[in-house]
């Protein structure tokens, strides 16, 4: 296959009044910590928000390597549910002195375009704000930030504009083309 270039932006907050919180969708949407760290809703919810946008880093992971990563200290899954069915997800993950990353971030594609991806990344960001709070040995946070890039849907960067982040770093770089491995293969049409 043919290798394309793909855009990558990282954006950051450095306050806690950086954040502009988006209005709650209409129904019942709520955000819920998964508080037991679980390889398998883990790697379901990644797999099936990022199955269409060609999320591959993580489907070699062992689950050992799961575990290892959810089991960090200061590592949260926040979760979206609509009407109790899991729409979406963001991850959190402590870095040195105090900066946190939102590491994964996104919506089932069944769910996007329902209002409710402002709402959990503005309910994920403050989460981030106060992740020390919540984990006793971290450090307060100082900078929140995350990456999108030119594969992710066509709403991710005003999203993360509109909750008040800023851009820092653009790069761009050739990767070669895969198919959209979907939840599961052949989930998707090539």
């Amino acid at each position: 296959m043919p290798n394309i270039a793909v855009t990558t932006w990282s954006l950051e907050q450095t306050a806690p009044t950086d954040l502009l919180p988006a209005e709650p969708p209409e129904g019942d949407v709520r955000i819920h910590r998964a508080e037991v760290p679980s390889p398998e809703f883990s790697r379901y919810l990644y797999a099936s928000v990022g199955g269409d946008i060609l999320w591959t880093d993580r489907l070699s992971w062992t689950y050992a390597q799961w575990q290892e990563h959810l089991e960090r200290p200061g590592v949260e899954t926040w979760v979206a549910y609509d009407h109790g069915t899991p729409a979406g997800y963001a991850e959190l993950g402590p870095q040195d002195d105090g900066v946190v990353e939102i590491e994964y971030f996104g919506l089932i594609p069944a769910f996007r375009g329902k209002r409710i991806g402002g709402h959990l990344l503005s309910y994920g960001a403050a989460r981030a704000w106060d992740l020390a709070d919540r984990w006793p040995g971290l450090t307060d946070t100082k900078r929140v930030w995350l990456h999108t890039c030119s594969k992710d849907g066509e709403h991710a960067m005003g999203n993360y504009q509109r909750r008040g982040f800023k851009l820092f770093d653009t790069k761009v770089e050739e990767e070669a083309e895969a198919p959209t491995p979907g939840p599961w293969p052949g989930a998707y049409p090539a």
